[in-house]
């Protein structure tokens, strides 16, 4: 048997430009600025995936918005083993995680962050096999389908070919106080047994070691070398971001996208709708930077960065920037982008230029997971 557990609130603080979820203050704040969460979407996308195989396929979850709305927008039915209280919290998470495991599901897909990973971690005996449909905005854990359509593609092929080799994971998380605040490495809160197949899970963040900080300088100078006037660049999130900001002088947000315009900040920590603003008052750029051992260039913990500010951008919508031996340690693997709209992350897919110095470049293939994931289970 395969469940779903949904975290009805993933996500909803990243488009808002909170840097996380969690916290009833943080999620009401979220709610103001016009955000609102997406697992629930994306869950039903990676069944969707499973419903194309096996239509008839009965998916155990929890009730309404944690597991059976995802189902049933799927088109498959639902066993409900659990009814959370309202609002939801951490506790129904983990509460519906030891339900499904109780009635012997043979396979987890849980939709969110970092933080939902820990909560269904709790709940779930250590022999369990769980996957993450990443909906989230912290997603440091190596537990997760690189997009939702890859992880209904694993879980098809798990009940069609009666189960996968499993491996191993982290299960990884930060303070989001602490991390708005300082720099924060991910803290290991347990291990869950993942279905496995080459390129459809996420690797775990690496940290940037320090002899590669000047690297990352360098990177950043690059960046600030190709910066035009006139120009409104949307300054990611990360170290390499902040060393951007160096180079120009001004401050940055963490956690944060800012907004840049002739060497001064025009917008701090702005959300998604902020964003559209600025866009609309003339020519930008998004510049972004990678994410250490996984390769995102969009889509994990950039959320602000959507396919709507992609598409109002136009063309040439990305500038990447990143230390050259980030790309590296990638040993092959292609940079990645979910931005949740698959036409949007087709048109990102092919080839980036990645400034990797003041005067040098990386030409680096750059790939679309959900499109891919679709295509081979297709296949």
């Amino acid at each position: 048997m395969i469940g779903l557990i949904v975290n009805p609130v993933a996500g909803v603080g990243g488009p808002a430009g909170l840097g996380g979820s969690d916290g009833g203050d943080v999620q009401r704040r979220a709610g103001e600025r016009g955000a609102r969460p997406r697992a629930t979407e994306r869950a039903a996308a990676a069944l969707a995936v499973v419903a194309s195989a096996r239509r008839h396929e009965r998916i155990v979850t929890a009730a309404g918005a944690m597991g059976a709305d995802a189902v049933r927008a799927a088109g498959l039915e639902p066993i409900v083993v659990w009814h959370p209280r309202s609002p939801t919290s951490p506790s129904d998470t983990t509460a519906a995680a030891r339900a499904l495991a109780d009635v012997g599901v043979e396979l987890v897909l849980f939709a969110g962050g970092d933080g939902t990973a820990r909560d269904v971690a709790a709940g779930l005996p250590s022999a369990a096999v769980a996957l993450g449909i990443p909906a989230g905005v912290k997603m440091y854990s190596p537990v997760f389908a690189v997009g939702p359509s890859a992880a209904g593609a694993l879980a098809a092929a798990w009940i069609e070919e009666r189960g996968l080799p499993t491996v191993d994971r982290e299960v990884l998380d930060v303070d989001e106080a602490q991390l708005r605040r300082a720099r924060v490495e991910p803290r290991l809160y347990a291990t869950i047994r993942v279905p496995y197949r080459a390129g459809r899970t996420q690797a775990r963040k690496a940290a940037t070691p320090a002899d590669e900080r000047a690297a990352m300088r360098l990177a950043a100078r690059g960046a600030v070398a190709r910066m035009l006037p006139g120009v409104r660049y949307l300054l990611g999130p990360g170290g390499t971001m902040a060393e951007v900001a160096r180079e120009l002088g001004v401050e940055k947000t963490l956690l944060g996208v800012d907004v840049v315009l002739d060497g001064r900040v025009v917008a701090a920590g702005a959300s998604e709708q902020e964003l559209l603003d600025q866009v609309a008052s003339g020519p930008a750029q998004a510049i972004v930077s990678i994410i250490g051992g996984q390769g995102f260039l969009l889509g994990r913990g950039n959320q602000q960065l959507s396919a709507r500010v992609l598409d109002a951008i136009g063309d040439d919508p990305v500038l990447a920037v990143a230390p050259e031996q980030k790309l590296i340690d990638l040993e092959g693997r292609p940079l990645l982008v979910d931005t949740g709209d698959a036409r949007v992350d087709a048109r990102l897919a092919g080839f980036a230029r990645v400034v990797t110095g003041p005067s040098t470049t990386s030409v680096y293939p750059v790939q679309a997971p959900e499109n891919e994931g679709a295509a081979d289970h297709a296949a």
